[in-house]
């Protein structure tokens, strides 16, 4: 009984945070973990622990998943060499750096334990994006956020099982590098499998709510076969979730989507309360441990203060020639844009479209004529060219959005939840799994509470608005001329017919990426709600 009501009382504080939070305007998940920490030092309160596996393996991989689901493909294609390196290159060199001063700080401990640490502490939280997205900065920023949060909790896992190889054995650089590109390569692959099939199974299912129930099983239908065959689950419960989203309005009913969103959220909000509302929880017992085998935590307030400090700086020193690097390439862009556009006219036109790319004496004057299937593809091309161009230099990233970037990377539940997956046998352990503990909070606390502050002070706040109001008008123009295609006649079904073709022409602008993906999402809800509206009546105009 006693379980089942704390279960009860962690649901009640959830909820109650949830609508406190935006009153008061502090993020929920800071409140959560503020309340733990309190609840956690009351007297009556017993020792809590929960088994990280729990968290790696049951509640990362569906938040994962849900979020990849709602992250749109061509706003993370665009933005995947961000991305990458944000979740790749400097997870490593966080976790080399953070190791090689606990190695300093902690007399004998080894280096590849150490980057264990490191790597603990390295991966970011997706909290962040949740703070972010209302404060409105650049939606690039936010996407940027999303991103990183979906891919660097692989990363930092399997930075952390090398570092605890190579703690037992040597290891070479070309077999940590075969084993990143087995990870991600093998769970990319069974992702992409896993969300197709499931797409497939549930375009035949009519009831929404089994539909529904089918979609929570689909990130551990990816993560578990991927973990068991040593690669990783969290990138293959990722690319479950961005096949799912990408191909589910084409493949899935209004009313199965309206469901799957409703219910998403539900456990959204449910896991990710109890992930931090946990953490706080759990800081008592971890300060006890530490106390039982260290006499006392100052090593640990120490370590986990310099931990975080090299992370901000280690994440700073990366961002800023990043952001660099992002505007020479829009400069070049906007170079090249007109040349593209002479390409995008050619191509438009029959008689000239098969020398569309013909430089003046190149060999390509003397090649075949392209068969109409290939000029359409180079159409496609060439308009997807034209609206990555026009997507950088409408909101170029600069220094006020890299500062954004770089104090936006809060640590998190990831961090909490690796660290007690450390061995037993691990050197300095309790002192070690506290210095993640503090980071992870003191990083929510420090950085999340300041981040509003920030956003106003470098004003990053105020560029195209991340709702994509600004684009509401070229949307609209759009639907209105997928409905002139429809035929114009009186039957019953027209409404709907209007609908689809309207669907098709927001998907289509969607894949080639002519407008903001917040403005064609808005635009595909109203569908949504217009053709169930339209099915119900029509329903029950049958059963009248």
């Amino acid at each position: 009984m006693e379980p089942l009501i704390v279960i009860v009382l962690g649901l009640l504080v959830i909820a109650a945070t949830a609508v406190i939070a935006p009153r008061v305007g502090v993020a929920a998940p800071l409140l959560l973990v503020l309340t733990g920490i309190g609840v956690s030092v009351l007297p009556v309160v017993p020792p809590v622990h929960v088994e990280p596996e729990w968290v790696l393996a049951g509640v990362l991989p569906p938040l994962l998943y849900s979020a990849a689901v709602s992250m749109p493909a061509m706003d993370f294609r665009r933005e995947f060499r961000a991305i990458s390196g944000l979740s790749v290159v400097l997870v490593v060199a966080s976790s080399l750096v953070i190791g090689w001063f606990a190695t300093l700080l902690v007399p004998g401990l080894p280096f590849a334990w150490g980057v264990a640490l490191g790597a603990v502490v390295s991966p970011t939280d997706a909290v962040a994006t949740s703070i972010v997205r209302r404060l409105g900065v650049s939606p690039r920023v936010v996407a940027v956020l999303d991103g990183e949060g979906l891919l660097n909790d692989a990363t930092a896992l399997v930075v952390l099982r090398t570092a605890i190889a190579g703690a037992a054995a040597s290891v070479s650089l070309g077999g940590v590098l075969g084993d990143f590109l087995f990870a991600v390569l093998v769970a990319g692959l069974i992702g992409f499998v896993v969300g197709h099939v499931d797409l497939a199974v549930r375009g035949r299912v009519r009831d929404a709510t089994v539909n529904t129930v089918l979609s929570f099983t689909a990130p551990f239908l990816a993560s578990v076969p991927a973990e068991q065959l040593g690669a990783s689950g969290l990138v293959a419960a990722v690319m479950a979730g961005v096949v799912t989203g990408y191909d589910g309005p084409r493949r899935l009913p209004p009313q199965h989507r309206l469901s799957d969103a409703q219910n998403w959220r539900t456990v959204e909000l449910v896991l990710e309360g109890a992930v931090f509302l946990v953490t706080g929880l759990q800081l008592a017992t971890v300060v006890a441990d530490v106390r039982a085998d260290h006499g006392g935590t100052g090593t640990a307030v120490a370590l986990a203060a310099g931990a975080l400090v090299i992370s901000v700086v280690v994440r700073a020193a990366y961002v800023a020639p990043l952001v660099a690097g992002l505007r020479r390439r829009a400069r070049r862009a906007a170079d090249r844009r007109d040349r593209v556009l002479v390409i995008q006219d050619r191509l438009r036109d029959p008689e000239s479209a098969a020398t569309a790319f013909d430089r003046p004496g190149a060999r390509a004057r003397r090649a075949r004529v392209p068969s109409t299937g290939q000029l359409e593809r180079m159409r496609v091309r060439v308009r997807r060219l034209v609206a990555d161009i026009d997507y950088f230099l409408a909101a170029p990233l600069g220094w006020r959005d890299g500062a954004v970037v770089v104090w936006a990377g809060m640590r998190g539940a990831v961090t909490v939840a690796a660290a007690q997956t450390l061995p037993e046998d691990t050197p300095s352990r309790p002192l070690l799994v506290l210095t993640a503990f503090l980071v992870a909070i003191s990083s929510l606390l420090l950085q999340g509470g300041t981040l509003p502050r920030l956003v106003r002070a470098v004003g990053a706040a105020g560029a195209r608005p991340a709702d994509g109001t600004d684009d509401r008008a070229a949307v609209a123009d759009l639907l209105e001329s997928a409905a002139a295609t429809v035929p114009d006649r009186t039957d019953p079904d027209r409404p709907l017919a209007v609908v689809r073709a309207q669907r098709l022409a927001l998907l289509d602008a969607r894949d080639d990426g002519t407008h903001s993906s917040a403005a064609l999402a808005a635009a595909l809800a109203v569908l949504d709600a217009e053709q169930i509206s339209l099915e119900l009546r029509s329903a029950g105009g049958a059963a009248g």
